[in-house]
């Protein structure tokens, strides 16, 4: 659905994309993960249009569209702040696209029911933005990019504005929808949780370069470099000797007990630095004599209600549990 080749974006001396080679399947939904100043947005800003590359092409559905205008391109881009026009109802914001188009008024109908029905706001069709929840609003945007039809929908930051609950909610609400209408979409994100939990792929990006492309559990189980290793969740690692890499564990991976390690496994001792009680969860962050920076997480019922700040203890791991990283740190 997506191919990008080569794609390379300068904005004076800064370098916001070089040389991107990324291609998104037809139906996906692929998220475009990482932090601010990255190359994210500048990625959907070329696929829309709304950019041209210095080098580099954007094809989509098998064509070369790099020079093409938004307007011309099988895409449409859900902003970050909506964008809905405040003076028109739900229904009319809707169909300003199929009407912009001088669609028949019967296939505007058509148009604009279903793709209510699917977004579940046919009951707020006259009603104006200021009327809806944040959560609504967003859902009219949906609305208002799907009704056209396009082939892949782009979405900059969609649930950013949201609360946190609401987020949650609008998640789940995203991706429903995707699922039902079968389409392409790309989501700009810099909310780990929101791409691990959505995407079938995810790629992230990190100073204008491609990190690593994957499935959610490849990337946070598999990462290959320290990069994208911490971005995805907190890490532990561990330097093998000179020359020999980086080794990741996961925080959930280490066991914190008063005893040894038992054959097989690896272990060090540590002192509790910190207990961030998480409700289901306990986050421990402890140092080792060596000065090691190390994190677990257990779920609370598992962590020892005497455990305290400064209290010293074996920290243990099954070598199989850890992973070594391909690029050092």
């Amino acid at each position: 659905m997506v191919a990008l080749q080569n794609l390379s974006r300068r904005y004076g001396d800064h370098v916001a994309l070089e040389n991107l080679n990324l291609t998104v399947g037809a139906g996906e939904f692929f998220s475009l993960l990482g932090p601010s100043g990255c190359g994210k947005t500048t990625t959907l800003r070329l696929i829309a249009g709304f950019d041209r590359p210095d080098r580099g092409r954007v094809l989509l559905q098998g064509r070369d569209l790099t020079g093409a205008p938004p307007h011309q391109r099988p895409v449409n881009l859900v902003f970050q702040n909506y964008a809905l026009f405040p003076h028109l109802s739900v229904w009319d914001n809707v169909a300003f696209g199929p009407r912009s188009l001088r669609l028949p008024e019967a296939e505007i109908r058509r148009r604009v029911g279903e793709v209510l029905e699917v977004v579940r706001l046919a009951d707020l069709a006259r009603r104006r933005p200021h009327q809806l929840s944040g959560g609504q609003q967003q859902r009219v945007a949906l609305a208002r990019a799907l009704v056209n039809a396009p082939a892949a929908l782009l979405l900059d930051e969609p649930l950013a504005a949201l609360d946190p609950d609401l987020r949650r909610t609008m998640r789940a609400e995203l991706q429903r929808i995707q699922r039902q209408v079968g389409i392409t979409f790309v989501l700009v994100t810099h909310d780990r949780e929101e791409a691990l939990s959505l995407s079938d792929r995810l790629a992230v990006l990190h100073e204008g370069r491609l990190e690593q492309v994957g499935t959610p559990r490849q990337l946070y189980d598999s990462p290959r470099s320290a990069v994208v290793a911490t971005f995805l969740g907190a890490a532990n690692l561990f330097r093998e000797g000179a020359g020999s890499g980086v080794r990741l564990l996961r925080p959930e991976r280490l066991r914190l007990r008063s005893s040894a390690p038992a054959e097989g496994e690896q272990g060090m001792r540590a002192r509790v630095r910190e207990l961030v009680f998480q409700g289901a969860t306990v986050e421990v962050r402890l140092r080792t004599d060596r000065n090691q920076a190390l994190v677990a997480i257990d779920t609370a019922a598992d962590v020892p209600n005497n455990l305290r700040v400064g209290s010293e203890l074996w920290c243990c791991w099954n070598p199989a549990d850890s992973h070594l990283l391909e690029e050092p740190a």
